[in-house]
Protein backbone atom coordinates (compact mmCIF):
# COMPACT_ATOMS: atom_id res chain seq x y z
CA UNK A 1 0.00 0.00 0.00
CA UNK A 2 0.97 3.42 -0.80
CA UNK A 3 1.88 5.86 1.48
CA UNK A 4 -0.90 8.37 0.66
CA UNK A 5 -3.43 5.67 0.58
CA UNK A 6 -1.69 4.07 4.16
CA UNK A 7 -2.32 7.19 5.48
CA UNK A 8 -5.97 7.81 4.19
CA UNK A 9 -6.24 4.61 6.14
CA UNK A 10 -5.01 5.33 9.51
CA UNK A 11 -6.62 8.77 9.51
CA UNK A 12 -10.18 7.17 8.03
CA UNK A 13 -9.44 4.50 11.42
CA UNK A 14 -8.29 6.88 13.98
CA UNK A 15 -11.33 9.19 13.20
CA UNK A 16 -14.00 7.06 13.31
CA UNK A 17 -12.57 5.16 16.19
CA UNK A 18 -11.33 7.79 18.15
CA UNK A 19 -8.00 5.57 19.48
CA UNK A 20 -6.60 3.15 17.10
CA UNK A 21 -3.88 1.20 18.61
CA UNK A 22 -0.50 0.83 16.38
CA UNK A 23 -1.88 -3.26 16.18
CA UNK A 24 -5.26 -2.63 14.75
CA UNK A 25 -3.30 0.13 12.02
CA UNK A 26 -0.75 -2.69 11.37
CA UNK A 27 -3.50 -4.84 10.11
CA UNK A 28 -5.59 -2.63 8.26
CA UNK A 29 -2.73 -1.40 6.25
CA UNK A 30 -1.04 -4.44 5.94
CA UNK A 31 2.62 -2.57 6.82
CA UNK A 32 4.67 -3.20 9.37
CA UNK A 33 4.66 -1.71 13.05
CA UNK A 34 7.69 0.22 12.39
CA UNK A 35 6.21 1.61 9.24
CA UNK A 36 2.80 2.73 10.71
CA UNK A 37 4.66 4.26 13.97
CA UNK A 38 6.36 6.47 11.13
CA UNK A 39 3.63 7.39 10.04
CA UNK A 40 1.79 8.21 13.24
CA UNK A 41 4.56 10.68 13.88
CA UNK A 42 4.90 12.17 10.58
CA UNK A 43 0.68 12.63 11.22
CA UNK A 44 1.16 13.76 14.23
CA UNK A 45 3.29 16.63 13.14
CA UNK A 46 0.73 17.67 10.70
CA UNK A 47 -1.66 18.02 13.06
CA UNK A 48 -3.89 15.47 11.24
CA UNK A 49 -3.99 12.93 14.79
CA UNK A 50 -2.28 12.93 18.22
CA UNK A 51 0.36 10.98 18.80
CA UNK A 52 -0.10 8.24 22.46
CA UNK A 53 1.16 5.74 23.94
CA UNK A 54 0.67 2.84 21.49
CA UNK A 55 -1.46 4.16 19.12
CA UNK A 56 -2.69 7.51 18.06
CA UNK A 57 -5.91 9.21 18.82
CA UNK A 58 -8.26 12.02 16.69
CA UNK A 59 -8.18 15.63 17.45
CA UNK A 60 -12.03 15.93 16.78
CA UNK A 61 -13.76 12.69 17.20
CA UNK A 62 -16.89 11.28 14.65
CA UNK A 63 -20.17 11.12 16.80
CA UNK A 64 -20.75 7.67 15.48
CA UNK A 65 -17.81 5.41 16.83
CA UNK A 66 -16.46 3.01 13.93
CA UNK A 67 -18.16 -0.15 13.19
CA UNK A 68 -16.25 -3.55 13.98
CA UNK A 69 -13.96 -4.78 11.09
CA UNK A 70 -11.67 -3.90 8.65
CA UNK A 71 -12.38 -0.35 6.75
CA UNK A 72 -13.85 -0.25 3.48
CA UNK A 73 -10.91 1.09 1.91
CA UNK A 74 -8.66 -1.58 2.88
CA UNK A 75 -11.45 -4.73 2.08
CA UNK A 76 -11.53 -3.37 -1.47
CA UNK A 77 -7.93 -4.21 -3.02
CA UNK A 78 -7.99 -8.13 -1.44
CA UNK A 79 -9.50 -10.90 -3.63
CA UNK A 80 -10.16 -8.44 -6.33
CA UNK A 81 -10.00 -10.70 -9.36
CA UNK A 82 -12.10 -12.90 -7.09
CA UNK A 83 -14.75 -10.46 -5.99
CA UNK A 84 -15.37 -9.56 -10.07
CA UNK A 85 -15.85 -13.23 -10.95
CA UNK A 86 -18.08 -14.04 -8.17
CA UNK A 87 -20.40 -10.76 -9.44
CA UNK A 88 -20.40 -11.47 -12.63
CA UNK A 89 -22.36 -14.93 -11.82
CA UNK A 90 -24.46 -12.78 -9.09
CA UNK A 91 -25.51 -10.51 -11.58
CA UNK A 92 -26.72 -13.39 -14.09
CA UNK A 93 -29.26 -14.08 -11.45
CA UNK A 94 -30.70 -10.91 -12.35
CA UNK A 95 -34.08 -10.32 -14.39
CA UNK A 96 -34.66 -6.92 -16.27
CA UNK A 97 -36.72 -4.35 -13.80
CA UNK A 98 -36.58 -7.12 -10.88
CA UNK A 99 -36.37 -5.73 -7.75
CA UNK A 100 -33.47 -6.71 -5.95
CA UNK A 101 -31.47 -5.51 -2.55
CA UNK A 102 -27.85 -4.86 -2.40
CA UNK A 103 -26.48 -5.12 0.77
CA UNK A 104 -23.23 -2.67 1.50
CA UNK A 105 -19.81 -4.03 1.42
CA UNK A 106 -16.67 -4.31 -1.35
CA UNK A 107 -17.42 -7.89 -2.90
CA UNK A 108 -20.92 -6.66 -3.25
CA UNK A 109 -19.82 -3.17 -4.87
CA UNK A 110 -18.21 -5.38 -7.98
CA UNK A 111 -21.98 -5.72 -9.14
CA UNK A 112 -22.11 -2.21 -9.85
CA UNK A 113 -20.23 -3.04 -13.16
CA UNK A 114 -22.26 -5.59 -14.22
CA UNK A 115 -25.17 -4.04 -13.37
CA UNK A 116 -24.38 -0.74 -15.46
CA UNK A 117 -27.02 -1.77 -18.58
CA UNK A 118 -29.82 -3.47 -16.89
CA UNK A 119 -33.04 -1.88 -15.57
CA UNK A 120 -33.19 -3.04 -12.16
CA UNK A 121 -35.22 -1.79 -8.65
CA UNK A 122 -32.64 -1.79 -6.34
CA UNK A 123 -32.79 -1.35 -2.25
CA UNK A 124 -29.14 -0.51 -1.15
CA UNK A 125 -27.25 0.75 1.92
CA UNK A 126 -23.84 1.33 0.38
CA UNK A 127 -23.08 5.01 -0.76
CA UNK A 128 -20.48 3.82 -3.24
CA UNK A 129 -22.64 1.21 -4.80
CA UNK A 130 -25.83 3.86 -4.84
CA UNK A 131 -23.63 6.45 -6.21
CA UNK A 132 -21.82 4.59 -8.97
CA UNK A 133 -25.36 3.39 -10.04
CA UNK A 134 -26.63 6.26 -9.56
CA UNK A 135 -24.11 7.99 -12.34
CA UNK A 136 -23.62 5.45 -14.60
CA UNK A 137 -26.76 3.31 -15.02
CA UNK A 138 -31.12 3.65 -15.51
CA UNK A 139 -31.66 1.42 -12.22
CA UNK A 140 -34.19 2.95 -9.77
CA UNK A 141 -32.28 3.24 -6.22
CA UNK A 142 -33.95 3.30 -2.65
CA UNK A 143 -32.09 3.84 0.07
CA UNK A 144 -32.61 3.28 3.84
CA UNK A 145 -32.49 6.55 6.14
CA UNK A 146 -29.85 6.70 8.94
CA UNK A 147 -26.15 7.57 10.03
CA UNK A 148 -23.17 7.43 7.62
CA UNK A 149 -20.60 5.47 8.57
CA UNK A 150 -17.44 6.59 6.73
CA UNK A 151 -15.25 3.77 7.38
CA UNK A 152 -17.38 1.29 5.48
CA UNK A 153 -19.23 3.80 3.73
CA UNK A 154 -22.75 2.46 4.23
CA UNK A 155 -26.16 3.57 6.09
CA UNK A 156 -27.29 2.29 8.79
CA UNK A 157 -30.50 3.49 10.91
CA UNK A 158 -31.32 2.34 14.01
CA UNK A 159 -35.09 2.76 13.74
CA UNK A 160 -38.14 0.22 12.50
CA UNK A 161 -39.58 2.51 9.76
CA UNK A 162 -37.76 3.55 7.31
CA UNK A 163 -37.75 2.89 3.47
CA UNK A 164 -36.60 -0.72 4.19
CA UNK A 165 -40.12 -1.79 5.53
CA UNK A 166 -41.56 -0.84 2.24
CA UNK A 167 -39.67 -2.59 -0.66
CA UNK A 168 -40.11 -6.15 -1.47
CA UNK A 169 -37.54 -8.13 -3.48
CA UNK A 170 -37.01 -11.47 -5.00
CA UNK A 171 -33.46 -12.05 -4.20
CA UNK A 172 -31.41 -9.94 -1.68
CA UNK A 173 -27.14 -10.03 -2.34
CA UNK A 174 -24.98 -9.76 0.85
CA UNK A 175 -21.22 -10.72 1.72
CA UNK A 176 -20.42 -12.08 5.17
CA UNK A 177 -17.49 -11.68 7.25
CA UNK A 178 -16.99 -15.51 8.03
CA UNK A 179 -18.84 -18.85 6.89
CA UNK A 180 -18.80 -21.80 9.29
CA UNK A 181 -21.87 -25.17 10.05
CA UNK A 182 -22.96 -22.79 12.41
CA UNK A 183 -23.71 -20.53 9.92
CA UNK A 184 -23.11 -16.84 8.26
CA UNK A 185 -20.62 -14.61 10.95
CA UNK A 186 -20.79 -10.90 11.17
CA UNK A 187 -18.56 -9.02 13.14
CA UNK A 188 -20.71 -5.86 14.49
CA UNK A 189 -23.88 -6.19 16.12
CA UNK A 190 -25.17 -2.92 14.37
CA UNK A 191 -24.33 -4.62 10.97
CA UNK A 192 -26.18 -7.97 12.56
CA UNK A 193 -29.60 -5.98 12.78
CA UNK A 194 -29.52 -3.87 9.69
CA UNK A 195 -29.01 -7.14 7.74
CA UNK A 196 -31.81 -9.00 8.97
CA UNK A 197 -34.06 -5.94 8.30
CA UNK A 198 -33.03 -6.22 4.94
CA UNK A 199 -32.95 -10.00 4.88
CA UNK A 200 -36.46 -10.06 6.03
CA UNK A 201 -37.68 -7.82 2.40
CA UNK A 202 -36.10 -10.40 0.17
CA UNK A 203 -37.19 -14.36 -0.97
CA UNK A 204 -34.11 -15.51 -1.92
CA UNK A 205 -30.78 -14.94 0.31
CA UNK A 206 -27.33 -14.52 -1.77
CA UNK A 207 -24.47 -14.79 -0.12
CA UNK A 208 -20.81 -13.61 -2.54
CA UNK A 209 -18.45 -14.82 -0.10
CA UNK A 210 -14.44 -15.67 -1.98
CA UNK A 211 -13.21 -19.20 -0.46
CA UNK A 212 -10.83 -17.19 2.33
CA UNK A 213 -14.39 -16.23 4.09
CA UNK A 214 -14.54 -20.29 5.93
CA UNK A 215 -11.07 -19.53 7.66
CA UNK A 216 -12.78 -16.50 9.62
CA UNK A 217 -14.70 -16.68 12.79
CA UNK A 218 -16.58 -14.50 14.90
CA UNK A 219 -18.69 -14.33 18.07
CA UNK A 220 -21.90 -13.27 16.28
CA UNK A 221 -24.08 -15.60 13.98
CA UNK A 222 -26.23 -13.44 11.49
CA UNK A 223 -28.22 -16.83 10.52
CA UNK A 224 -27.77 -20.26 10.17
CA UNK A 225 -26.73 -21.52 7.11
CA UNK A 226 -30.37 -22.93 6.22
CA UNK A 227 -31.30 -19.15 5.76
CA UNK A 228 -29.16 -19.23 2.32
CA UNK A 229 -30.95 -19.76 -0.69
CA UNK A 230 -27.67 -19.61 -2.86
CA UNK A 231 -23.85 -19.15 -2.09
CA UNK A 232 -21.52 -17.97 -4.67
CA UNK A 233 -17.97 -18.54 -4.32
CA UNK A 234 -14.53 -19.06 -6.01
CA UNK A 235 -12.71 -21.98 -7.38
CA UNK A 236 -10.52 -22.54 -4.23
CA UNK A 237 -13.21 -23.48 -2.16
CA UNK A 238 -12.35 -27.13 -0.62
CA UNK A 239 -14.39 -30.14 -0.67
CA UNK A 240 -14.78 -30.18 3.44
CA UNK A 241 -16.10 -26.71 2.99
CA UNK A 242 -18.31 -27.38 -0.10
CA UNK A 243 -19.86 -30.66 1.66
CA UNK A 244 -20.74 -28.87 4.37
CA UNK A 245 -22.77 -26.26 2.67
CA UNK A 246 -24.29 -28.96 0.05
CA UNK A 247 -25.09 -30.72 3.30
CA UNK A 248 -27.00 -27.33 4.57
CA UNK A 249 -29.45 -27.18 1.33
CA UNK A 250 -27.56 -24.66 0.60
CA UNK A 251 -27.00 -24.05 -3.65
CA UNK A 252 -23.28 -23.86 -3.91
CA UNK A 253 -22.29 -21.92 -7.38
CA UNK A 254 -18.25 -21.92 -7.40
CA UNK A 255 -16.91 -19.87 -10.10
CA UNK A 256 -13.47 -19.83 -12.00
CA UNK A 257 -10.80 -16.89 -11.20
CA UNK A 258 -8.69 -17.29 -14.40
CA UNK A 259 -10.98 -15.25 -16.86
CA UNK A 260 -10.37 -12.25 -14.38
CA UNK A 261 -7.27 -12.52 -13.53
CA UNK A 262 -5.70 -12.70 -17.11
CA UNK A 263 -7.32 -9.28 -17.10
CA UNK A 264 -5.37 -8.18 -14.91
CA UNK A 265 -8.03 -7.64 -12.52
CA UNK A 266 -6.75 -9.47 -9.65
CA UNK A 267 -5.48 -6.99 -6.53
CA UNK A 268 -2.22 -4.76 -7.45
CA UNK A 269 -2.67 -5.55 -11.22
Amino acid sequence: MHERDRRRVILSAVQDRAVATVADLVEMTGSSEATVRRDIAAMDAAGQLRRIRGGAEAIEPQQFPALAGRPYLVNAELRKAEKVAIERAAAAMCAEREPIIINGGTTTYELVHFLASKKLKILTNSLPIATHLMQHSQNQLLMPGGAIYREQNIVLSSFQDDATGHFWAKRMFMGCHGLAPVGVMEVDPLLIRAEEKLMARADELIVLADSTKFKNRSSLVLCPLERVHTLITDDGITDKDAAMIEASGVRLVSVSTGEARARGEDAGQ
